[in-house]
Order: structure tokens, then C-alpha cells, then sequence
């Protein structure tokens, strides 16, 4: 079930990837709406992470578009801003956590500016969205796992785009920093906001997303999520993995999806 959007708010036509030659993503098409919650779901390997940086036009792609906006990502990548995997980043830099946050307003600055007062203020109110004004001067390599994604958030907050792409945000983290992610991601989408986030739990898919892609290599499904994550679609997407999914088991076979106000 492959559900289309009208204005959507990012299409993906026909794209495949490779790397090496050997494509890892094929013949994708796609759209989703704006203001939504995104779950890519999908198993290790199944194209999840290369599917979002495609979008983002950091990874090459072998066919296909994407437009996101109606337009190439080109002329709207200041309305982007992505969260890589937090293992992705060299958290030796040395930098410290309003530095990193700082980062996120040069694509306001233009060439060669300096912050400006408004810049500073921004990223100190992002530090404080996310709980880690108390860390503003604190060295980045100094930092706990859950409290480095936090950070890298508050940067994509200080962008203050339209569109955010999240690679992973909650893997690694504890129970509180995830709940406290998830809330901000929900006031971020009451904003009007889209946020596209490539996540590994099914269990939470349920409660977190209203938008559920599944993809493995190839586009499986895409729509909302109590129309997707069923039984059939979930066992063509895992195969005879999904036997090991037994947390989701009653849920699935209920029917049963956490009401969400919007």
C-alpha cells in the first residue's frame, strides 16, 4: 500500500542508489505530507539512512528526483536540517555546546558573517528547548551520549527550518531523553513543522509517527501509520524476521494505535 499525497511536501520519483554499483535503494516513489511525524521503518541494511541523505542530496543518485517544496533541494536546503546518527560524529572536536549549536545559524549568515546577537539568542533558546542551557560552555567530548543528541537537536532547532531530517535520534539514549525528544518533536509538528525520522523500534512507531514509510531496499509501503503497520505489510517488509517481533504481536493483531491530538 503505497498511499499519494496531494502538495505534498517532499516527492521522490523513481530514485535508486548505489554504492559500488550495487544499488542499495530501487525505483523509489514517494511523497509525504506536510506538518507530519515520519517513521522510516524498516531492518538493518534496508536502505533506511540512505533514503533520507538521497532526499538531502548527499548521496548521489544513479536515477530518479526528489523535490522537496516543489522544487529542487538546491534552491531550499535553508529550510532543511538534518541530525545525523550521533556514532557519525567526531565528538572529539574540540568545540564547545553552544559552539555546536551556534553551527546551526550560519546558513542564515551568508559568507564570511559573524553571529549576531539574534544568532546567539537563538541558539541559547534552542539549548534551552532541549534542557542543556546548563551546558552551554561545556566541551562537547564532556557530554553523556543521551546529552550529545540532545545538543546535535538543539542545532537543528537553531536553524529554525521547515523540514527536518533524524537519523536515528533515539538509538543510545535513556528513557528520559527519548520521552523529552519525542515531545519536542510533537510541538515542532503542532508548528507545523515535518519531521522524517529513520527509527528501528516498532513497538513506539505506534505511539510516535503519523506517517509510517517501510521500506527494505525497495518501497514496501507508505501512508498513515494505522493504515501500514499491519501484520501482511510488516512480514513483507521483515521477512521471516518479524517472528522475532514479538513485543508488537497483540498490538498488531488488535489493531490497537494510541489516539494522537493534533
Amino acid at each position: 500500500m503505497i498511499l499519494q499525497v496531494e502538495n505534498p511536501v517532499v516527492e521522490v520519483h523513481d530514485l535508486t542508489v548505489s554504492y559500488d554499483r550495487k544499488p542499495v535503494l530501487w525505483g523509489i516513489d514517494l511523497t509525504l505530507p506536510a506538518g507530519a511525524l515520519v517513521g522510516v521503518i524498516g531492518p538493518n541494511g534496508a536502505g533506511k539512512s540512505t533514503l533520507i541523505k538521497a532526499m538531502m542530496d548527499l548521496l548521489p543518485a544513479g536515477s530518479g528526483y526528489v523535490r522537496i517544496f516543489d522544487k529542487p533541494i538546491g534552491q531550499v536546503r535553508n529550510r532543511i536540517s538534518y541530525v545525523p546518527q550521533r556514532e557519525s560524529v567526531d565528538w572529539d572536536f574540540p568545540a564547545s555546546v553552544f559552539d555546536v549549536v551556534l553551527m546551526g545559524r550560519y546558513g542564515k549568515l551568508g559568507l564570511f558573517k559573524r553571529p549576531r546577537k539574534a544568532d546567539k539568542d537563538a541558539a541559547m533558546e534552542a539549548l534551552q528547548k532541549v534542557g542543556m542551557q546548563g551546558f552551554a560552555n561545556r566541551q562537547i567530548s564532556q557530554l553523556s551520549g543521551g546529552q550529545q543528541q540532545r545538543v546535535f537537536l538543539a542545532r537543528a532547532l537553531a536553524q529554525n527550518a521547515d523540514i527536518y531530517f533524524m537519523d536515528e535520534p533515539f538509538a543510545g539514549v535513556d528513557i528520559a531523553t527519548e520521552t523529552a525528544i519525542i515531545e519536542l518533536l510533537r510541538t515542532m509538528r503542532e508548528q507545523g513543522k515535518t519531521v522524517i525520522v529513520v527509527h528501528h523500534d516498532l513497538q513506539s512507531a505506534t505511539e510516535y509517527f503519523d506517517w509510517v514509510v517501510l521500506l527494505n531496499l525497495r518501497l514496501v509501503a507508505s501512508g498513515p501509520t494505522e493504515k501500514i503497520l499491519t501484520q501482511q505489510l510488516l512480514e513483507q517488509t521483515y521477512g521471516g524476521k518479524l517472528t522475532v517481533l514479538t513485543k508488537v504481536g497483540e498490538l498488531l493483531k488488535k489493531q490497537e494505535f494510541p489516539s494522537r491530538e493534533r
